[in-house]
């Protein structure tokens, strides 16, 4: 499935926010003896992952953004381009210049279902994804994890949904909602049955089996009655899913939704994952 570059751009302050400092540490130090680098980022969206991590990589980075969308691949580049300093083609490579950093950035079109050969065959030192495992299927994150494994390259997921929700002030259809979320976010998103909010526990076993050093950290994400935008697109997300499941009586989703518009806030729970090799 793909996103629009509209709703990734309302939610980007709220991941960047919501990304866990001390996992983000954690992952320069992984690779502070090093030169050069090159990343690997999946399901790439508009780059979020690169402005948010390349100032904790070493100062020469390649990355490699691969998404099936090529609309939001050409959305990436205009954004790398407007965030960096300077930023140039030079035929083969979107070039910027960060605070004292260079990335060459590749832009590819793949399908992560067949294609997962394309990023561990160009033998990145690290990849990473956002928002991404808990769209895919247990069965993905165990081939994901194993391909990776035989190159023993690190992992850094971010943001990936777990399930627990809290809205302020509370309604009473909260659960019956949050339950059809979770039943529609369960269902095949192009890899099979979702894990939805289980992604974090099976990512996690998967590499840990593997021999991996695992780090996690929650990453919520804690938004103001004032991101309103984002409340109204969270609670139709909510309001559209609930209803394809057809779990909840369409009055009381209705109700429901006419009381969240009006939220002085919400909490939606993420974990960070970085999985070292040993």
């Amino acid at each position: 499935m793909s996103f629009s570059a509209d709703w990734l751009a309302l939610r980007e302050s709220a991941d960047m926010l919501a990304r866990a400092a001390s996992l983000l540490g954690k992952l320069r130090l992984a690779f502070a003896d090093r030169d050069e680098i090159t990343v690997a980022d999946l399901g790439c969206g508009t780059g979020s992952t690169v402005r948010a991590v390349a100032a904790m990589l070493p100062n020469r980075q390649t990355w490699r953004l691969y998404d099936y969308d090529a609309a939001l691949l050409a959305a990436a580049r205009a954004r790398l381009s407007a965030w960096a300093q300077n930023a140039a083609d030079d035929g083969a490579a979107l070039v910027l210049t960060w605070y004292g950093k260079t990335l060459r950035v590749h832009f590819e079109r793949i399908n992560l279902v067949s294609d997962m050969y394309v990023v561990t065959d160009a033998a990145p030192d690290l990849i990473t994804a956002s928002a991404l495992f808990d769209l895919v299927s247990p069965q993905w994150i165990d081939l994901f994890s194993q391909t990776v494994a035989t190159r023993r390259t690190a992992v850094y997921a971010a943001l990936t949904y777990d399930g627990r929700e809290e809205w302020t002030p509370p309604h009473e259809a909260d659960a019956a909602m949050l339950a059809a979320f979770h039943a529609h976010q369960k269902t095949d998103k192009g890899f099979g049955v979702s894990a939805g909010p289980d992604a974090a526990g099976y990512l996690s076993r998967a590499f840990s089996a593997l021999g991996y050093t695992l780090e996690k950290a929650d990453s919520p994400w804690r938004i103001a009655a004032e991101q309103s935008a984002l409340i109204e697109a969270l609670t139709q997300g909510a309001t559209q899913a609930a209803t394809e499941t057809g779990l909840v009586d369409a009055a009381i989703i209705a109700g429901w939704l006419a009381h969240r518009r009006n939220a002085s806030g919400c909490v939606v729970g993420h974990q960070d994952i970085l999985a070292l090799p040993a």
